[in-house]
């Protein structure tokens, strides 16, 4: 009896869950959507014991920030710029001499001199071509006890060459240069201050031409070579024109002296040029710059050679002190020396050509921006 009873329980129970499985198929699960985040860091902390036992000669330390030991900059921080093919140089100096007497036994005279000086580039350089324009401007003054101020030094220089080369590997361009010199102020024979010998543009020179320049990469060297070069000579004050300054054709007088025609203000030959340019650094802190020019003119004197030379040697004390030694050196058989007139103020004999030399020799200061 027992059994049957069981037996009766089991297949109701049976029943039951059948009838459940079969309802439960009337119904369609919702599917979800899996998460698609890709979890690819594992971390596993692990406690942190203590160290109790140090070996000799290890140095534990802890990190820790602080700002007590910080010092400024030494130098102003630079942005970073997109890099460009100009190269600029903006440079000015200015030269000091000074020399001063009280209640001196052996005599002399307190005197002070100056030159200041500028130097202006921009330079243009990218693979087959180069474009260099430079700026020098200088000019000095001299100032002595009981005497007016004289000038020392006076010139501006510009000069602008164009250069192209067929490759990166030569260096060998083909260039076209112009180059232009005159001064800012009148120039005298001293003592004599009312009549002067030069001025601004009597003379000013101005040199254009084409040829080929030597170039290597790396190395600050200039060899430039022009077989056809015009150089023109102006002298713009009639006065000098009229003597004949210079090299200029002079006016043409009567037996009186009284002008019948006036002379010329301008000169024009045509030549050939070498130009050779070269900075280096000869030992710490010395750094030396030299320029040469020399010319020989077709038309009128082929073979003489007018030669103009400059070298300078800089002395770097530190980023605005330094010392200048410089030499310059010009012959020109057009500027002539030892004028000769009669009593009517004819001239009787133009006079000679001679070599000019300056020495220059400065302490001052100096400026890059």
């Amino acid at each position: 009896m027992r059994n049957r009873k069981f037996s009766s329980f089991i297949f109701i129970f049976v029943l039951v869950l059948g009838i459940k499985a079969v309802s439960a198929q009337d119904t369609i699960p919702v599917i979800s959507q899996s998460d698609s985040t890709v979890i690819d860091t594992i971390v596993i902390r692990s406690p942190l014991f203590k160290v109790r036992y140090i070996p000799r000669g290890v140095n534990l330390v802890n990190p820790k920030i602080s700002y007590q030991n910080t010092k400024p900059l030494n130098t102003r921080f630079k942005r970073f710029r997109v890099p460009s093919f100009w190269e600029k140089i903006n440079k000015i100096g200015l030269n000091l001499s000074e020399v001063a007497f009280v209640n001196w036994n052996a005599g002399g005279n307190s005197s002070i001199s100056g030159i200041i000086n500028g130097n202006f580039e921009r330079n243009f350089k990218f693979r087959y071509i180069q474009w260099q324009n430079i700026l020098e401007l200088r000019y000095g003054a001299n100032v002595q006890e009981d005497q007016k101020p004289r000038k020392t030094d006076d010139a501006i220089r510009f000069s602008s060459a164009v250069s192209f080369r067929r490759d990166t590997i030569s260096n060998w361009y083909y260039s076209a240069k112009a180059n232009f010199n005159t001064q800012f102020y009148s120039g005298f024979k001293y003592p004599d201050r009312e009549n002067p010998i030069s001025r601004f543009m009597a003379p000013g020179y101005f040199f254009f031409g084409a040829g080929t320049s030597y170039i290597p990469e790396g190395k600050k060297i200039n060899l430039y070579i022009s077989p056809v070069t015009l150089k023109s000579t102006f002298v713009l004050d009639q006065d000098l024109a009229n003597n004949g300054a210079f090299g200029v054709q002079k006016a043409i007088l009567n037996t009186d002296g009284n002008i019948l025609q006036e002379g010329e203000t301008k000169f024009i030959e045509l030549g050939f040029l070498i130009n050779h340019t070269w900075e280096t650094t000869v030992a710490k802190n010395v750094e030396m710059k030299q320029r040469l020019s020399l010319y020989s003119d077709y038309l009128s004197s082929f073979g003489n050679v007018d030669i103009d030379w400059e070298l300078n040697f800089n002395l770097i004390v530190n980023k605005y002190i330094n010392a200048n030694i410089g030499t310059h050196l010009i012959y020109d058989d057009d500027i002539l020396f030892d004028e000769v007139k009669n009593a009517n103020g004819i001239v009787t004999d133009r006079g000679v050509q001679r070599i000019q030399f300056k020495q220059l020799l400065g302490v001052g200061v100096a400026y890059d921006f």
